[in-house]
């Protein structure tokens, strides 16, 4: 145990603070297609002149350097207009500060790692918690090469920073890259032009509490009519009053409609976001406001009910109901998904698994899901992996960031709460000590589904190693425990059923399997058997088989 880290405590994951919406403008003549252009255009340019004085002015930034930016747009624009460009600039570079930081920290793993094995002889083993020295000469002078570069450009990203210098690119920099691989991508210019410059526009406006309809910028009335403030070198294209533009098309919300409509009759703050997907050739408009912060249950409430365990994988959920004592319950369940393909399709393949999910633990009654506090930020890196490429592509491949958010999200709107806990050793533990229990010929356990049911018993607050609950399933159907070992060495393992450490008599003899008590004289009056002499200093090993009376843990 001495090696083993400590353990984080579990803990129960904030709830979602925030709700987005979206629907589609369904129709729109090619004048408001024309006009929506317009002001794309118009405040995309705006909005990348901020970005690239924002940029300027690096860690000088200040409320004076903020509220020039926002007079020199208004002119051009409106108030709120500027207010909202300025915001999503601050937005955007403190996001690149972020990436930035992130990165210098994966360089400076890269670097310790790359020095750490260079530091080695050739050919020296590593362990479970380092690599060891590199395999050949070869490879040993490749890497001291590769450490060099990692340095050169660790330096240059640390000078930037220090400098306070970040890299933008509005409108995204894998779609910049895009336009030098136009054939591999399947597009032709027209269409990558189309797509870089859609992406660059800026058409949205942050809410209003106490203004009409929750938005004075970009208006939405309870019946769906869209109206757009028009900038004020565009006012001539306006078709209602005080320069104000009205769209024919209209918008209904599906989903959350009523919490909409709710919001924007007391005229509460909602932000507006309008954008075109050029791929088909449609304009939607996206809703969102935020929620006020909701305390999250005590832990102990979210136990209250049992837990399922889920295991994340590259292609599936692998999960398992517990009771509150930490006993499995049933079968275990595995929901699939695919994550090749395109972001939308991934990100619709996890929705459709985590909907699946959470249905199953709306109907097995529990009060929440415990998952794994999954991040692999310092996990991917080419050094610590070295030629494990498949591994690395594994890791990489499961969205972990876009994961959580989704089923907190999606989990909350069921009255479900999300316990995070340490992901440590948790498919190690599963396998060795709930696989071969729970495995029968008409259940087959995966090294996966004993991780749910580690992963859930560590969000009920239960050691993952317990001799006692695994036998629960099997009692029931062998209704007798399993022999004990041929000795008591560590080699030997756990029983599968054993006495808790607070029963009184663990430590002493097992009682007869007969019906009398101990000390008792046998019915007949005769022993049952004859004693047998011993050879050995010690009592030689009894042959009697022991038979131990069904028990269910209950607390």
């Amino acid at each position: 145990m001495g090696g083993l880290r400590k353990l984080a405590g579990s803990f129960v994951v904030p709830g979602p603070c925030g709700v987005a919406i979206r629907d589609r403008l369904k129709h729109p003549t090619p004048q408001d297609e024309n006009v929506l252009r317009a002001v794309g255009e118009h405040q995309g340019a705006l909005a990348s002149r901020d970005l690239k004085a924002r940029c300027a002015d690096g860690l000088e930034h200040g409320a004076d350097t903020w509220a020039s930016r926002k007079r020199d747009l208004t002119p051009l624009s409106s108030s709120r207009i500027a207010g909202a460009i300025t915001k999503a600039t601050h937005n955007q570079w403190a996001l690149a500060r972020r990436c930035q930081a992130a990165h210098i920290q994966t360089l400076e793993t890269g670097i310790r790692t790359v020095r750490h094995r260079l530091s080695l002889r050739i050919g020296e083993p590593g362990t479970k918690r380092a690599a060891g020295g590199y395999r050949s000469k070869g490879e040993w002078f490749h890497k001291s090469r590769r450490l060099a570069a990692l340095e050169a450009r660790h330096a240059v990203v640390v000078a930037d920073r220090q400098a306070g210098r970040v890299r933008v690119v509005r409108g995204g920099r894998r779609l910049l890259n895009t336009r030098n691989h136009l054939t591999e991508a399947g597009l032709t210019e027209e269409q990558w032009r189309e797509r870089w410059e859609a992406e660059r526009w800026f058409i949205a406006a942050d809410g209003e509490s106490g203004k009409r309809f929750g938005n004075e910028t970009i208006r939405v009335t309870p019946d769906g009519e869209v109206s757009i403030k028009l900038p004020v070198p565009l006012a001539h294209l306006a078709n209602a009053g005080h320069g104000r533009y009205v769209l024919t098309s209209r918008i209904s919300f599906a989903h959350r409609g009523a919490e909409w409509a709710d919001r924007i009759t007391a005229n509460r703050a909602v932000a507006y976001r309008i954008h075109l997907d050029t791929k088909r050739g449609r304009w939607y408009l996206t809703a969102s406001w935020q929620r006020p912060v909701v305390k999250t249950i005590p832990l102990e409430t979210a136990r209250a009910r049992g837990m399922i365990g889920v295991d994340t994988n590259a292609d599936h959920f692998a999960a398992y109901h517990l009771d509150r004592h930490g006993n499995p319950v049933g079968e275990p369940r595995r929901f699939p998904y695919d994550l090749s393909g395109t972001a939308s399709h991934r990100d619709a393949q996890i929705r459709h698994a985590l909907t699946r999910l959470i249905n199953w633990a709306v109907r097995v009654g529990v009060a929440a899901i415990g998952i794994e506090d999954l991040d692999f930020t310092t996990e991917k890196t080419r050094e610590k992996h070295g030629r494990k490429k498949r591994f690395r592509q594994l890791i990489s491949g499961i969205p972990t960031g876009r994961l959580k958010a989704r089923l907190v999200s999606m989990a909350a709107e069921h009255g479900l709460s999300i316990v995070a806990v340490d992901p440590a050793y948790t498919s190690l533990w599963g396998a060795q000590h709930w696989q071969k229990p729970l495995t029968t010929p008409r259940r087959k356990m995966s090294r996966h589904d004993a991780a749910g049911i580690a992963i859930g018993r560590r969000a009920l607050g239960h050691p993952v190693r317990d001799g006692v609950s695994p036998a629960r399933t099997e009692l029931r159907a062998w209704g007798r425990t399993a022999p004990p070992p041929h000795d008591r060495s560590d080699r030997a393992g756990h029983r599968t059923v054993q006495a808790e450490p607070g029963h009184r008599g663990r430590e002493g003899t097992r009682p007869p399997t007969t019906d009398r008590l101990p000390g008792e004289p046998s019915p007949n009056g005769t022993r049952t058997r004859e004693p047998s002499a011993s050879n050995t200093v010690r009592d030689a090993p009894s042959t009697q088989q022991w038979v131990q009376d069904s028990l269910m843990r209950t607390g």
